[in-house]
């Protein structure tokens, strides 16, 4: 099996076992915290079979594996003989930053949970675009049954994002569970839909009213506080009181701390994000459109393009709708047009098949085999996907587009702008493919032979 040979090879050329503090996978990444970066053999890693890149990024390894992530990490799994319940505890003094913590806290948050969210989110776009063209009707039950299907996963979202968090932070899954059960408490949701009370009282203290359905932010910080109160008072409590007392009173304290501090804070957060996005869009629309349509394939190299999950997420609780979500559906657009635009450059028919393979991938909302296999081997080729991203998302912007539902950014998202927007989304999409395919076409000239391309396996 050759992904058992890659894993073997990966534990190897990354220092081995004893290296590896933690290991986790994004949609396409096996992810490492390691305790020491200078044992990782770069070179080596790139010419395994089966990976299309790697990179240390903020104190995070990555090597990036595409769609199948999930059989290597399993297999990653199986050959360092854990479960998704054991971790290594090792102790270190290699400190990392608050922006390197929070990234792997966000891209280990959310990794996990994307296709949750993407399958509930394309549900709600064919339901947009079933009623849009009249084929069904709202008052139908069969509409309420798909809504519920659609629905219920945003609306629970808390509790998937405590599942998540839990594991990220090192913490114990169910209690975080017991957060996110807090925050949905019908007292506590059903008084923030009346609007009749703004907070309630903990033995004095003041429990702001807030509807935690659709949130993000607040679950994830009282996740992490969370760990370190179950820490704490495990700490204290006499070995025979643990099993029952330990979360007796980790609840009893990081409960109402969720509810009264970290909570409230994390909306506010959440808000202050989702306000300077639209701000953005206020001040100046095709600000807005260079700014997020230039920088988002950088964020997708780097690995911190889930950064802005958390924001469209925020508007789609606030707001019912998202506008950064459109910018990153033209994003992969014009990644697919720019690696597209390479196929007439290459040489050989390695070369060809792994382009196609790339841009067939990034249609349907991959993009990692195309930067990495492609376009950042060559400078031109990233600077065109990043000019038609820009002006696509612009064009974009200006036009107001907006989407109604999580849903991942690929040709199939299509549907889900069936309406007053699906005349632009077609326009969209052909800026996005055409500009930066003829940039890339035009500014690329052909190589005689690419050995480099010859190496890399998708």
């Amino acid at each position: 099996m050759k992904e058992k040979d890659t894993i073997k090879k990966i534990i190897e050329h990354v220092g081995g076992k004893e290296n590896m503090k933690k290991v986790w996978h994004c949609m396409t990444r096996l992810r490492f915290d390691l305790y020491d970066h200078s044992l990782i053999a770069h070179d080596k890693v790139k010419q395994l079979d089966g990976v299309i890149g790697e990179q240390l990024q903020n104190d995070q390894y990555q090597i990036i594996i595409g769609t199948n992530v999930q059989t290597y990490y399993a297999i990653l799994m199986e050959e360092l003989k854990l479960d998704e319940e054991q971790e290594h505890h090792q102790e270190t003094n290699q400190k990392k930053g608050f922006f390197s913590r929070l990234l792997d806290v966000v891209s280990g948050v959310f990794g996990p949970i994307v296709p949750a969210i993407a399958g509930a989110g394309m549900v709600k776009g064919v339901i947009a675009g079933l009623i849009a063209l009249n084929v069904l009707s709202t008052d139908t039950e069969t509409v309420k049954i798909l809504d519920l299907i659609a629905s219920s996963v945003f609306y629970f979202l808390p509790f998937f994002i405590a599942a998540s968090a839990a594991k990220i932070v090192k913490t114990n899954q169910y209690l975080a569970i017991a957060i996110a059960a807090g925050f949905m408490y019908p007292t506590l949701v059903d008084a923030a839909k009346l609007g009749e009370v703004s907070q309630f009282h903990f033995l004095g203290l003041p429990v702001p009213v807030i509807n935690y359905s659709g949130n993000v932010i607040p679950v994830i910080l009282s996740v992490w506080a969370l760990s370190y109160i179950h820490k704490l008072v495990d700490k204290y409590m006499p070995h025979v009181l643990r099993t029952v007392f330990t979360p007796t009173f980790t609840l009893l304290f990081a409960l109402p701390f969720a509810l009264i501090v970290s909570g409230p804070f994390g909306s506010y957060v959440g808000k202050g994000l989702a306000f300077i996005v639209e701000s953005l869009f206020d001040i100046s629309p095709i600000l807005a459109g260079v700014v997020m349509g230039g920088l988002r394939p950088i964020e997708i190299v780097f690995g911190m393009h889930h950064a802005m999950t958390p924001i469209a997420l925020q508007n789609f609780a606030d707001l019912g709708y998202d506008m950064l979500m459109p910018m990153m559906f033209m994003t992969n657009m014009a990644i697919a047009g720019a690696t597209f635009a390479m196929f007439f450059k290459a040489t050989s028919k390695t070369e060809k098949s792994i382009i196609v393979s790339a841009t067939i991938s990034a249609l349907l909302g991959i993009t990692e085999p195309a930067l990495f296999g492609v376009l950042i081997k060559n400078r031109k080729a990233f600077i065109g996907c990043t000019i038609g991203s820009a002006i696509a998302a612009t064009f974009f912007a200006i036009m107001g587009v907006r989407i109604y539902g999580y849903i991942l950014s690929s040709i199939v998202s299509l549907v889900a702008y069936v309406g007053p927007y699906f005349t632009y989304a077609l326009i969209g999409i052909a800026i996005a493919i055409g500009t930066s395919f003829a940039i890339t076409y035009v500014s690329v000239k052909k190589a005689q032979h690419s050995p480099s391309l010859d190496k890399v396996n998708i």
